[in-house]
């Protein structure tokens, strides 16, 4: 058997296993819908590519095998890839939380850098080309085109993403190839998305950014919990704290949820001690919570606790104030939703990656497969988590290209 490969889908996990099957003499075709390779990786950090982050963990993710995550993270991990990037001519800085972006601060750089490798590769390109199905052949695989052409290869890498951002071509259409080839294949549901919530009580909070713990209960249940940035929309909230939620969410569709907010998870001990020192004052209450929050919150939170917007810190007894911690420590938001998958930056759901060896990608039920990125059932948080295990999966994949 000769030691070719294609692969389907040129975005950051294919690219990065087409470059790496390169680097193991194996010829390499490299198919995508797009007319250029990279297409998705050019949205991802807002335009800026947010790649990987300094503090990358298995633990980190949401997967049905935190071990295996972490089997492969062992082979490919943030130091691996940073080196991998820096290769092919992609120089990288962390924020001071550990977010790691390309110097440039743009994603084209970083696509350019990929399209140079692959030339240099010689990988052969065979772009807007939509694979409609896969199919067992011999002892390979055959891809119908969208052109009404047959391909046959003796090894595959899939790497076709699942149904985020479909304007970009992911829309999960080879899952039902997987599934004929013997894969189960979860349900596909948006994955950091923005939620959706009943906002009518914060109306005039629309636009307002700011830090804050978000917890996601069921009930009494608590289903999870993240903090990062958040912004109040019309619609609901969005940004990173909520979107590390948000499959949690559209995984249980029917059920009543709610969010509770705490933009004090990091300043409450010294929103306290001012109160404290100005207990017996005159002071405007909506003052004091000026100190921590957002113009604009003080007013509602205020009305929302049942208190007038110029209430005295003085007019208040003990119990007020506690009753008016236990609201900025438990913002409640009646979740409705998640946007849908042209609103998300992945999908969950697809192949469990425990019909997947994570020690080289390769399929444990069909030969000569390997499954990599979205196509995998796997969510990260923001802050290039889910990049960089297309990253990994895609160079784990290209390097063990069986000979």
């Amino acid at each position: 058997m000769s030691n070719n490969v294609t692969i389907i889908g040129a975005g950051p996990a294919g690219m990065t296993a087409a470059l790496f099957a390169a680097r193991a003499d194996a010829r390499v075709r490299l198919i995508d819908s797009n007319t250029m390779v990279g297409r998705k990786l050019l949205v991802t950090g807002s335009g800026r590519a947010n790649l990987t982050n300094q503090q990358i963990d298995a633990n980190r993710y949401t997967c049905a095998d935190p071990a295996w995550m972490q089997t492969l993270l062992g082979q490919f991990g943030h130091a691996e890839l940073i080196r991998f990037l820096e290769s092919i001519g992609v120089l990288t800085f962390s924020t001071p939380d550990g977010w790691c972006y390309p110097v440039s601060e743009s994603a084209q750089t970083v696509v350019d850098a990929f399209e140079n490798a692959l030339n240099l590769a010689k990988v052969e390109l065979v772009l807007n080309t939509k694979v409609m199905a896969i199919r067992s052949y011999q002892q390979g695989y055959s891809l119908t085109l969208d052109s009404g052409v047959v391909l046959n290869c003796e090894r595959l890498i899939v790497a076709a993403g699942g149904k985020a951002y479909p304007t970009l071509g992911s829309r999960g259409e080879l899952f039902g190839s997987l599934k004929a080839l013997g894969h189960s294949v979860l349900p596909l549901s948006p994955a950091l998305a923005p939620v959706t919530c009943e906002m009518k009580p914060y109306q005039k909070l629309l636009g307002v950014r700011l830090d804050a713990r978000a917890s996601l209960y069921q009930g009494s249940t608590l289903l999870a919990e993240t903090t990062g940035n958040l912004i109040f929309t019309q619609w609901g909230l969005n940004g990173p704290a909520v979107m590390d939620l948000s499959h949690h969410i559209s995984a249980r569709s029917c059920a009543k949820l709610e969010l509770h907010l705490n933009p004090l998870f990091a300043i409450e001990p010294a929103l306290r001690a001012l109160i404290q020192n100005q207990r017996n004052t005159p002071t405007p209450l909506c003052v004091l919570l000026g100190a921590v929050l957002p113009p604009k919150m003080p007013p509602v939170l205020l009305s929302k606790a049942g208190f007038s917007a110029d209430v005295l810190i003085n007019e208040l007894n003990n119990a007020q104030i506690e009753k008016l911690f236990r609201l900025l420590t438990a913002l409640p938001f009646k979740v409705t939703g998640v946007r849908g998958f042209e609103y998300c930056q992945i999908s969950a759901g697809g192949v469990p990656v425990s019909e997947v060896d994570p020690l080289n990608m390769r399929s444990r039920l069909t030969p000569n497969l390997a499954l990599v990125g979205e196509t995998l059932d796997v969510v990260g948080p923001c802050g290039g988590f889910n990049l960089q295990f297309a990253f990994s999966s895609g160079a784990v994949a290209g390097m063990h290209v069986p000979k």
